[in-house]
């Protein structure tokens, strides 16, 4: 959500800035925020006062209108759930502007999987896919009787973050990367590491769940007004 929905990432970068300036130091480094994105923590005060300033970034109004209606190949609906390191507090935050609610609102509730969910193990966030096995495990449990059970493999998702898509990967599901162009630049000749899930920014182990370099699994947008539906077997709405 923060970063890839939401005009977060802005807002954490400007509030962190602001308490390096005041005791003199420079700004935060790309090569540091990347390691704290998709990371739980306590929200300061200045971000709490700039989170009802969040607005959805672009594209991604439209993207989720456009899979609420959408269908595969086989004419089966598109399920969609969200999965978020937000906590319940900053996420009611984040979506306190009426017209961010009514976008977030697109994702059902009880699809949302949210920071301190107690479902996910402490210490099992992203890069670890535990998040993106529950969220699929929410989605199997609201199908209506008779629709097939979703695989991991048949899964798609959307993540701003390394650690993330590298949870995706763990999960065994294909990612689509849309960094922040500053994140971009930052890992600017390491796309494919990226995209395999093979950066080791956080190191947990288990490497057989990662990716290949190159092999076909996920890939890179600038934005998510450039999502090639068709390649992803969507139909239109």
């Amino acid at each position: 959500m923060d970063g890839l929905l939401l005009n977060t990432e802005d807002i954490y970068t400007l509030c962190a800035d602001n308490v390096l300036t005041k005791y003199g130091r420079p700004g935060l480094p790309w090569s540091v925020k990347a390691k704290l994105m998709s990371v739980p923590g306590a929200s300061n005060g200045d971000q709490q006062m700039h989170f009802p300033d969040c607005k959805p970034l672009p594209g991604a109004e439209a993207l989720l209108s456009h899979l609420r209606r959408a269908r595969n190949a086989d004419g089966q609906r598109i399920e969609v759930a969200l999965a978020t390191s937000s906590e319940k507090y900053n996420y009611d935050r984040k979506a306190s502007r009426p017209e961010t609610k009514k976008f977030l609102d697109l994702i059902p509730e009880d699809r949302r999987i949210l920071g301190g969910d107690p479902r996910v193990q402490t210490g099992r966030g992203k890069p670890a896919p535990d998040i993106y096995l529950l969220a699929l495990e929410t989605i199997n449990s609201t199908l209506p009787q008779g629709v097939p059970l979703i695989e991991p493999q048949e899964c798609l998702v959307f993540e701003d973050s390394v650690p993330g898509v590298e949870a995706g990967r763990r999960a065994g599901m294909r990612a689509v990367w849309v960094p922040h162009p500053g994140l971009a630049a930052e890992y600017k000749g390491r796309e494919k590491e990226v995209l395999a899930g093979r950066t080791g920014l956080v190191k947990i182990g288990d490497e057989d769940q990662l990716g290949e370099l190159d092999d076909g699994w996920a890939e890179q947008l600038p934005s998510l007004e450039d999502f090639p539906y068709a390649k992803f077997g969507i139909q239109p709405s």
